[in-house]
């Protein structure tokens, strides 16, 4: 199929038709693609876990830096939660800005899950590409371990 493409008299502007139909199915209105499928907006794999997971990082990063509790211990003490669990959490904080808003955009690979990212990552943001958005190489994800 060839949709037809005309130039406006500036040469700036371009019109592009595309045949489409628009019909009510149940109350609402449906747009069909020339061949008669129903269109729909690509959904997202946003996860929801990781993003609150970002969210308390983020918070608790906040209270920290504010003063407001001195230290990792008196803060998990107050939201009595493992100290362990408070630090793997606030380590979201060092991910790159496009890995968090390909998070925040539910583009994120599929490696790119909490289990994995509670495991000790490379703070360098070129590594942490290669491994969470490309689902490049596993061996920088590595278990913590204690004494560590």
């Amino acid at each position: 199929m060839t949709i037809p493409v005309s130039w406006a008299r500036d040469g700036r502007t371009v019109t592009v038709r595309v045949p489409l139909a628009i019909r009510k199915r149940g109350g609402r209105k449906l747009v069909l693609t020339p061949d008669g499928r129903a269109w729909s907006r690509p959904s997202t794999r946003a996860d929801s876990t990781v993003i609150k997971a970002l969210a308390r990082a983020h918070r608790w990063k906040s209270l920290l830096e504010t003063g407001e509790h001195a230290s990792v211990t008196d803060l998990a003490r107050s939201e009595k939660i493992n100290m362990s669990y408070l630090s793997r959490i606030l380590r979201l904080t060092l991910l790159a800005p496009d890995i968090v808003e390909a998070v925040l955009d539910g583009r994120q690979s599929g490696i790119l899950q909490l289990e994995s990212m509670l495991k000790r990552f490379p703070v360098e943001w070129e590594a942490q590409r290669k491994v969470f958005l490309t689902g490049g190489d596993q061996r920088l994800l590595r278990r913590s371990t204690r004494g560590r």
